[in-house]
């Protein structure tokens, strides 16, 4: 059995090569939190979760001062009793935010762990739903300074010639009117056609619901698959007002942690697609549940980002309609810390082989990006028992 010896932690800091602006926000980099929880026969299982720009040692002191210390000398099977046990033991100060996507990170490696040991790719120990591949859309769309339609449609074109039969673009940037936002959801439908999904996502940028519907109004002609995350996402009630004002699908969910608050969005008719992400809600373990609960609403799921980790959710669920892909590494530049990417056959995504996530953390880059300035000497801290 996989007796846990040791977790260890770094942040790893990798700045965009050229910083983007979403409708409320800018990022300049991503900072990962990256763990391995090491069995006593030398086996690890990998985990991550992230910040924005200038966030990961908060995300690292979660996992080496509140919750790594707990795990060693425990069974890593136990992973519902263990994430149990960390939950509760930081009530006073998790429950959501950065204690949460910490225990993301270590729910995550032990999943990682306990099929690396069994010689099984994840979806495989998990109990797959299918066996080769799960249908991805092609994400981007973002703003940058002198992209203008033209430039959009030619993006999503691209889009479309890799063979995705589903694409998303930002919308709701400050400072553009309903008219120039519907203009540029015009570029984008008349370069994709009529056949392929069309998914856009407003990152939290409308403060009402009549302003809301003011933009959705102009977008309704052209056939969204589904508008995402409208309003702030505290703001459950004016998501599900939406939801029975416009046809267009509300998802929602990215940011969001734990099962009781995805409970909520499913009875307020708030999402009709959860966007849940085991980075963020509370590992794989909180991830399946929430899944689950939203399929007997009949409720799908289509996991935020980090593709390679929720492809092999997406393969153990019949309920996941789509995982995010984003070709390049401009904007999620994860890949960027590992040493094996996914391929893209006709906008599918292709399950790997081998043990675990598939994918290890790459040397040279843990060299490079990782922060020396954190958890005293080298890149990375290990804890373990005492003596």
């Amino acid at each position: 059995m996989p007796k846990i010896a040791a977790v260890e932690v770094c942040i790893a800091r990798v700045p965009l090569d050229r910083p983007i602006n979403f409708s409320t926000r800018r990022v300049t980099a991503r900072e990962y939190c990256l763990v391995r929880v090491r069995a006593e026969d030398g086996t690890a299982g990998l985990g991550y979760c992230y910040a924005v720009n200038t966030a990961g040692r908060l995300l690292f002191h979660a996992v080496t001062d509140a919750l790594a210390p707990r795990l060693i000398g425990d069974d890593s099977h136990r992973v519902e009793g263990i994430w149990q046990d960390l939950y509760q033991d930081t009530l006073l100060l998790g429950r959501t935010g950065v204690v949460m996507r910490a225990l993301s990170a270590i729910d995550i490696a032990l999943w990682d762990l306990n099929a690396r040991s069994a010689g099984l790719p994840l979806y495989r120990y998990l109990g797959a739903s299918v066996l080769d591949r799960v249908p991805s859309y092609g994400s981007g769309g973002y703003y940058w300074p002198g992209k203008g339609d033209a430039e959009l449609a030619e993006e999503l074109r691209a889009f479309v010639a890799a063979g995705h039969r589903a694409v998303k673009i930002k919308v709701g940037a400050r400072g553009r009117s309903p008219a120039e936002e519907a203009a540029r959801l015009r570029a984008a439908r008349d370069a994709i056609g009529p056949d392929i999904a069309l998914m856009l996502d407003a990152n939290n940028a409308w403060p009402d619901l009549p302003t809301a519907l003011q933009f959705m109004r102009r977008f309704e002609p052209m056939d969204p698959y589904w508008i995402e995350e409208p309003f702030l996402p505290d703001d459950i009630d004016n998501h599900a007002a939406l939801a029975r004002a416009t046809p267009v699908p509300v998802a929602t969910g990215e940011i969001e942690a734990g099962r009781w608050r995805f409970k909520e969005l499913l009875d307020k008719r708030a999402a009709a697609i959860l966007q849940t992400d085991a980075t963020v809600c509370g590992g794989i373990t909180e991830w399946r549940r929430i899944t689950a609960t939203a399929s007997s609403y009949g409720v799908a799921t289509s996991p935020h980002a980090w593709h390679d980790v929720h492809v092999h959710l997406a393969a153990s669920a019949p309920s996941v309609s789509y995982v995010e892909f984003m070709p390049d590494d401009h904007v999620v530049n994860f890949r960027r810390l590992i040493d094996t990417q996914l391929v893209l056959d006709k906008g599918d995504l292709l399950l790997p082989r081998t043990p675990g996530l598939g994918f290890d953390f790459d040397p040279e880059a843990i060299a490079r990006y990782g922060a020396r300035d954190i958890g005293g000497e080298g890149i990375w801290r290990v804890v373990r028992e005492p003596g």
